[in-house]
């Protein structure tokens, strides 16, 4: 069986992680499947939002931790298969923010560690009343490093640092408080939440679009200055779309009439 399953409605692409004996744990192929499927809907202009969910009672418990002690059998106590383990899951969170498109999470249980750190690094959330998250890998002496580049970018940091050095869990209601999570709603209408957000998006100008989530990841990393020198051209080149002017003309014309 599959551990991604993939699925299209119109232009709105849907990737659910199916591992739920193992609480669609991070381990080393789940890791591979996600990152084919990110770069194969990075190139289909087809689609134009991404939704990512899970089946089972768990989103993502993070990194599979059977696989992880295994690798300590190997005669450097596993360093560099632990190195190359986390080196491929943050090529592959990072090709989710990199992806053109924007991605929306859809998360209907407990998303930890790097589950939560895939939370993070999508651009939209949206969680069942029930949902949990939490960075609580200090409680077997882990922190969460690199969760923690994704998690600091997406809630206040002292909230982040908290979570991460105390292991406590947020709930739905206070991950939404923190913007972890933009919407929380019930489980039976989770999907049908997210849906109706991706259909709002899948119905913009998909151009406009892709310019607009790329210069908004940029300029989060740059000061003033050049922030609104990339916002400057970005807006400039999006102006100069067929469709903006179109449209644009179109909402002239009909104020007019």
């Amino acid at each position: 069986m599959s551990l991604l399953l993939r699925e299209e409605t119109g232009h709105i692409a849907r990737l659910t992680l199916n591992s739920p004996e193992n609480y669609n744990a991070l381990s080393s192929a789940m890791i591979a499947e996600l990152h084919g499927q990110l770069d194969a809907i990075a190139e289909d202009d087809g689609i134009r939002i991404l939704i990512i969910a899970a089946r089972g009672r768990a989103f993502c418990a993070g990194h599979d931790l059977h696989e992880m002690q295994g690798f300590r059998k190997e005669s450097d106590g596993g360093r560099e298969s632990l190195a190359r383990l986390f080196a491929q899951c943050s090529d592959m969170m990072q090709a989710l923010a990199d992806l053109p498109q924007p991605v929306i999470a859809e998360v209907q249980g407990i998303a930890t560690a790097a589950g939560c750190q895939l939370v993070a690094s999508c651009d939209l959330a949206l969680a069942a009343d029930g949902a949990r998250f939490g960075v609580n890998g200090i409680d077997l002496g882990l922190f969460c490093a690199t969760p923690m580049v994704a998690l600091t970018r997406a809630i206040p940091p002292r909230a982040a640092f908290e979570m991460l050095v105390t292991g406590q869990f947020a709930d739905a209601e206070t991950a939404r408080q923190l913007g972890l999570v933009n919407r929380v709603t019930s489980p039976q209408d989770l999907t049908a939440q997210a849906m109706a957000l991706a259909e709002t998006i899948a119905a913009k100008q998909p151009q406009a679009v892709r310019m607009g989530k790329r210069a908004f990841r940029q300029q989060l990393s740059l000061g003033l200055a050049e922030a609104y020198e990339l916002a400057g051209r970005t807006i400039c080149e999006n102006a100069m779309l067929p469709d903006t002017e179109r449209a644009m003309q179109g909402f002239i014309d009909r104020r007019r009439g």
